[in-house]
């Protein structure tokens, strides 16, 4: 996270400055995760395929950041085993899921012990314009190149440029909330 500050002086031309902390204070990180475990956030699948491989991982810390040009980031833990085939691969697709689809969130979270490009096995397939694989049953799935990677603190946060998007079926969507899923 950075700190904007909009000086006076520069009010007149919109024009702002990044304002880099000096130590960081924060709250326990068990008091952060229960906070944020009342924030719902719709589910993810996020997938990646190339020449270092295929896989995928459940993700809610997905946002868009500009639609001129078209560009969204995803934000994964740096130890996770899909970290660094994604950062290789350089291509990237956001699958947001259809509120039937919790096994598929729970598959592509590890919590079946079946690994990266095993995942594949569930679900139906399908690629677009950077190869990454796309979730046919997805609400929707945004299909994405890499622009820019930045490490913060334990995660990357991965920009990536949309290249093309396919609109699923129109429906209920899956959310996060309090440790469990939902339906909107």
């Amino acid at each position: 996270m950075s700190w904007i500050d909009q000086r006076p002086d520069d009010a007149m031309d919109g024009a702002f400055t990044a304002v880099g902390p000096g130590p960081i204070a924060s709250v326990d990180p068990l008091v952060f995760r229960e906070a944020m475990s009342r924030l719902g956030a719709a589910v993810h699948v996020v997938t990646t395929a190339g020449m270092a491989g295929k896989t995928g991982f459940t993700a809610t810390a997905v946002c868009p950041v500009s639609d001129q040009p078209a560009m969204l980031l995803v934000c994964l833990n740096r130890r996770s085993a899909s970290a660094p085939l994604l950062a290789q691969n350089g291509v990237f697709c956001v699958n947001t899921l259809g509120a039937a689809e919790e096994k598929l969130a729970d598959l592509f979270a590890g919590r079946s012990g079946v690994h990266l490009h095993e995942r594949f096995s569930a679900g139906e397939w399908i690629t677009l314009k950077t190869g990454a694989p796309v979730l046919a049953s997805a609400v929707v799935s945004f299909d994405c190149r890499t622009i820019e990677t930045k490490a913060m603190a334990s995660h990357n946060i991965v920009f990536g440029a949309v290249e093309a998007v396919r609109m699923g079926q129109s429906g209920p969507a899956l959310v996060y909330h309090e440790r469990g899923y939902k339906r909107v």
